[in-house]
């Protein structure tokens, strides 16, 4: 199968592009740079030059291929906004190019904001469209849907975990050699869901067979207390581990501090059910423990 992957040189997306490859199946994938398209080919895909934002590109790329991985999304959370219009408008392109035909398409979202403070399944929607939150990935999939489009999103933990991660956890690392000591909010007790990113690879993959079943989620572990991440990254950096009271948590995280108090637990037992998928690799903190990690 040709398999048209976006953010294909990405954290996730080269991880998708490695576990297509492997798997026997032709890739192109978008590549904004020469670096990008460079690294891109030489993991055996062939590159199609252009950014998301380039609509005819994704349109033609879309057309040509046998199925769609779109990945890609601009994490700079100053221009947040701007950033999900580029995503929304993307997927209804790429949508709108396999209208009428049954080729996949699978899209990402995340876990995070589905259900704070209790245990998220499959079944819950995804949080509504607003100004204060205007990412629509799945608000974009469920039309599509209603359209015959064999769309789907594939939601992935908070912390996409492996060495070389560059997200969620090497921030609060970073913070906390900024500050001198790692700390969590509170008691600590509240979790991040992860997965390593190899096996949210894999589930991508078996995505592209079964999008009628989805939403999937990307999940391995269903909440590491942050708790234990903090002391992880303590010894680590031989750093003393403290609590933060709520009150003092902006203090210490600035922007971030939303994200270091989220309980977010969640399943995937919805997801393993329908695709079989059953992750294989370390969890999280199995990896902080490898010095490796925070090498990067």
């Amino acid at each position: 199968m040709r398999v048209f992957v976006t953010g294909a040189t990405g954290w996730v997306g080269s991880a998708v592009v490695e576990e297509l490859i492997a798997a026997g199946h032709e890739v192109s994938g978008l590549a904004r740079s020469a670096k990008s398209a460079e690294k891109l080919a030489a993991m055996g895909a062939s590159v199609v030059r252009g950014a998301i934002e380039d609509l005819e590109v994704l349109r033609s790329a879309a057309t040509a291929a046998d199925a769609i991985i779109h990945t890609a999304f601009n994490h700079d959370w100053s221009r947040f906004a701007e950033n999900c219009a580029a995503d929304k408008a993307a997927i209804e392109v790429l949508g709108d190019a396999i209208e009428e035909t049954d080729k996949p398409l699978v899209v990402t979202s995340g876990v995070a904001l589905l259900a704070p403070g209790r245990l998220a399944t499959e079944e819950d929607a995804a949080p509504p469209v607003t100004e204060s939150f205007p990412r629509a990935s799945e608000a974009v999939v469920g039309d599509l849907r209603k359209r015959g489009v064999r769309a789907c999103a594939v939601r992935l933990a908070p912390s996409v975990h492996g060495v070389g991660d560059h997200g969620f956890v090497p921030r609060l690392a970073g913070i906390a050699r900024e500050k001198g000591v790692s700390a969590f909010v509170g008691d600590g007790h509240n979790r991040w869901p992860a997965v390593h990113r190899c096996d949210a690879a894999h589930l991508f993959r078996l995505a592209l067979d079964r999008p009628e079943a989805g939403p999937f989620h990307a999940v391995a572990e269903e909440g590491v207390a942050l708790k234990n991440i903090a002391e992880a990254i303590g010894r680590q950096f031989n750093l003393p581990v403290e609590s933060v009271a709520a009150s003092e948590a902006q203090k210490q995280f600035g922007w971030f501090a939303p994200f270091v108090s989220l309980d977010a637990p969640t399943s995937s037992e919805g997801t393993r059910e329908a695709t079989g998928w059953e992750p294989k690799e370390r969890g999280l903190l199995a990896d902080l423990a490898d010095p490796a990690y925070f090498s990067g």
